[in-house]
């Protein structure tokens, strides 16, 4: 039997998420219309398997954000891929204070908007389940393609508080697959 399948590694597992999530504050007096527009994700650090399999192969995306009634967010996802620029919408409904959310859709059990100064970066955090496996990933956003060394301070801050390490993270490359505003490029 398997660490993770013991009555005890079940227990420390769930012991870990608690205190994983119970870190993770919300950006004081969140603002969603000021966290809305166009933003570009230039990081990601996840403990899920699929991603730290094919990281390294993971290019730049965008999300526009746009702030919903109610306080619950709509982004609009971006995606290059081997066949073009691959798009989704999805609903992130608020969860109790301004800038927590959930997006039942994608499997996003918990999704918290840790820190941002709106005009340059944002740190997402998300709690997820894929497969029935749960998993944490930490996304930088940027409002321009490069993230300023304030910006990566921020999110280095807020992964390795949740028990990530460097090894784990990725810098998204650059791509033209899908320009600014998520159009494929002619």
């Amino acid at each position: 039997m398997g660490v993770l399948c013991s009555p005890l590694g079940l227990a420390l597992a769930l012991l870990w998420t608690s205190v994983a999530l119970a870190e993770v504050l919300v950006q004081p007096d969140f603002d969603a219309q000021k966290f809305s527009g166009l933003w570009y994700v230039v990081a990601m650090v996840s403990d899920c398997k699929v991603f730290l399999g094919s990281k390294d192969h993971f290019p730049m995306s965008t999300s526009e954000v746009t702030a919903g009634a109610g306080g619950d967010l709509r982004m609009h996802v971006a995606m290059p891929g081997p066949s073009g620029c691959n798009q989704m919408d999805a609903d992130y409904l608020k969860v109790g204070s301004e800038g927590h959310y959930r997006a039942p859709a994608l499997g996003f059990l918990d999704v918290r908007i840790a820190t941002t100064d709106y005009h340059s970066f944002g740190v997402v955090y998300i709690y997820k389940e894929l497969d029935g496996v749960r998993s944490i990933l930490v996304q930088l956003f940027s409002r321009t393609q490069d993230a300023s060394p304030e910006a990566m301070e921020a999110f280095q801050d807020v992964y390795r508080t949740v028990g990530l390490s460097d090894d784990m993270m990725a810098m998204m490359p650059k791509s033209d697959v899908c320009p600014a505003g998520g159009q494929e490029a002619p």
